[in-house]
């Protein structure tokens, strides 16, 4: 399984959900505060590469330093951009979840469940069907591993 990073800073509350999620499911993570350790131009790039929605995804327009720069995003260049948060990392959206093959930006109780272990989203899979064809009577159901 590929290692999770966790990009946060420490007065965000959807970090700290995130942190205990991972947790609550025995996931190992990295946590990297941005504020402390800023992101290089590389980890950057590998955010942009997993985004589905590019620069707008990425951005907190509510982050003080959003107004203060009064930036205009589509006009930027990609080079440009990725100097903007080497820059002023506070700018991201946090908590950042990433592997090798997904990202997520901020936190979402049913999007982070692809961080899980395939072998248990596909036991959650079968017993949620199970729950919804059989109701009551597949309340307690168990799925072992083979």
């Amino acid at each position: 399984m590929a290692m999770i990073t966790l990009f946060s800073s420490p007065s965000c509350t959807s970090c700290r959900k995130a942190k205990l999620w991972l947790e609550n499911h025995n996931i190992p993570y990295i946590e990297r505060d941005v504020n402390k350790e800023p992101l290089r131009a590389e980890e950057v790039k590998e955010i942009l590469r997993l985004t589905e929605d590019g620069t707008e995804e990425l951005i907190s327009k509510r982050s003080k330093i959003f107004s203060k720069l009064n930036l205009d995003l589509d006009s930027m260049s990609i080079n440009k951009f990725i100097e903007l948060i080497v820059d002023n990392p506070s700018l991201l959206k946090r908590p950042i979840i990433m592997d090798d093959h997904r990202m997520q930006v901020g936190y979402n109780d049913d999007e982070i469940r692809r961080f899980l272990p395939r072998d248990i989203r596909q036991r959650e899979l079968i017993r949620a069907t199970f729950k919804a064809d059989f109701g009551e009577k597949a309340k307690d159901l168990v799925v072992e591993r083979d």
